[in-house]
């Protein structure tokens, strides 16, 4: 079926399509663009976004050209780069750059919006702080660099220099030190706004027998891996979906797995999501204290009753608390907590007195996601610039109420279609960061993956990256998996040449 556009973008004589997209989208989100690489502008697409270069006389022009609910801006710059005349199909940095942010302010102007992070459209802002701290530059110094080349709002550079401020002592490390992630796929029911590969219990419970078994088999390939190259386990995380959705004895059978297999006696933090208080036991906590770990995260995302509701949850506010005391009563001295700004049917009043409730308890970090809609979502189809102006509001009262209190941001990302352009930030008191969010978002460690959708990231020294990623479904997993330890090849190949 043939699909009607509401807008276009049209790329004519360059190859920035990328980051122009990204760079629109930030103005004109959750929508799908017709994308004209052949830069003929389409008929019968009310909105466009023509961009476009040109070279003359060792002068790049770079041409905007706006349609807009009526409204049409045209605007242009040049460039002086004789390098990118006389290469004018390769990729230049600083025309690409300079392409952007005519287009940044074109939009600005006739949508009237800034967006918080500005031009900027990557997800680990406070990587490049580092970056340029590792350069050399001075800290106040690389805040003021990056505000002026990304129009970052003052309130977000501040929030990437504090993190900086925090991660930049804790991320030296060995080369032969890495992260393992064991993926446990599963959850009681799929959350209405979920976009992580998890599989509801309701589908999948007869699968998780034979999961377990052929999960163990990796952990115990990859324990011979770390043994046969000579690497240390520096930090362990069991995500999912939720681990606690198996059995107590299924979770200490994966738990005995890793303790058999690799060597976790020197590794600095080992972490379990315990995750929704529908799956927490008391059984189930004393299984992940005998094996080890050190630090869990009880996940209410909102302490709201109605929102529980709303977004497909089985359990009270009141359990999610009854959860974290029970921990803490075991013992647990590092709890995480992890809340979601801008939930269905959540308003900033409700988020407030959530955190607020959640600070009451004290747990030793608390992560602040801000709600990211899936392609197709339709949750805020009406009046969704009323949504984002609260759930800007309830970022700003996180970032202004935790640090008052105690918790400094230690790591932060965004992601694609993060409502209002926003940011997930983890806030810890001091001495209780984890080391594998850090990590995984400075992008600077080898990471091993094993499970249901896991992913190995594999950093070698001269900084090139290598994914090798697992099947994303279940029963692909267990029918597939010789044809996955397949993969494990090209992972012993990268190690060899790291070695």
């Amino acid at each position: 079926m043939e699909q009607n556009y509401a807008y276009a973008l049209i790329f004519r004589n360059h190859c920035y399509g990328y980051e122009v997209q990204a760079t629109a989208k930030l103005f004109i989100p959750n929508v799908r663009f017709l994308i004209c690489e052949n830069g003929e502008i389409p008929q019968d697409v009310p909105n466009y976004i023509l961009t476009a270069c040109r070279c003359a006389d060792d002068t790049v022009h770079c041409d905007v050209e706006i349609h807009l609910n009526g409204a049409v801006r045209c605007a242009g710059t040049a460039i002086h780069d004789r390098e990118a005349c006389a290469n004018p199909d390769t990729k230049n940095s600083e025309v690409e750059y300079r392409l952007c942010r005519l287009l940044y302010e074109t939009l600005q102007e006739m949508t009237g919006y800034t967006p918080p992070w500005g031009l900027l459209t990557g997800i680990r802002p406070v990587r490049k702080v580092v970056q340029l701290l590792d350069d050399g530059m001075a800290l106040e110094d690389a805040g003021d660099f990056l505000k002026n080349r990304f129009l970052i709002s003052d309130e977000k550079i501040q929030l990437a220099l504090d993190t900086a401020k925090v991660q930049y002592p804790i991320l030296p490390h060995s080369k032969k030190e890495i992260g393992l992630y064991i993926s446990i796929p599963f959850c009681p029911t799929r959350c209405s706004y979920c976009s992580f590969v998890s599989h509801s219990m309701d589908s999948a419970m007869q699968l998780i027998p034979d999961y377990i078994t052929y999960l163990c088999k990796e952990i115990a390939i990859l324990g011979e891996m770390i043994r046969r190259h000579g690497l240390h386990v520096q930090s362990v995380y069991i995500g999912g979906g939720t681990p606690t959705s198996i059995s107590a004895q299924q979770l200490r059978t994966v738990m005995e797995a890793i303790r058999t297999h690799i060597d976790i006696a020197g590794a600095r933090e080992y972490t379990v999501e315990a995750g929704r208080a529908d799956t927490i036991t008391e059984d189930k906590l004393r299984v992940i204290q005998e094996m080890g770990a050190t630090r869990i995260s009880v996940n209410p995302q909102t302490l709201q009753d109605s929102v529980l509701e709303a977004i497909g949850r089985r359990h009270s506010a009141q359990q999610a608390i009854d959860a974290f005391l029970l921990a803490r009563e075991l013992g647990f001295d590092d709890i995480n907590m992890d809340l979601i700004a801008g939930l269905p049917t959540d308003t900033y009043e409700g988020f407030a007195d959530t955190l607020e409730r959640v600070m009451t308890l004290a747990p030793d970090s608390i992560t602040v996601h801000t709600l990211t809609l899936k392609r197709a979502a339709d949750l805020y189809e009406s009046g969704s610039g009323q949504h984002i102006a609260a759930v800007e509001q309830m970022a700003a009262r996180s970032a202004q109420l935790l640090p008052a209190n105690g918790y400094r941001p230690y790591y932060m990302y965004r992601q694609k279609n993060t409502v209002g352009n926003l940011e997930n930030v983890g806030y810890a008191r001091e001495g209780k960061e984890n080391l594998y969010n850090i990590l995984i978002m400075d992008e600077t460690q080898t990471i091993l993956g094993a499970g249901c959708a896991a992913s190995t990231k594999l950093v070698e020294p001269n900084g090139k990256i290598t994914r090798v990623h697992n099947y994303k479904f279940p029963y692909e997993y267990i029918n597939r998996f010789e044809k996955l330890m397949e993969k494990k090849r090209e992972i012993e190949e990268i190690l060899q040449r790291m070695a």
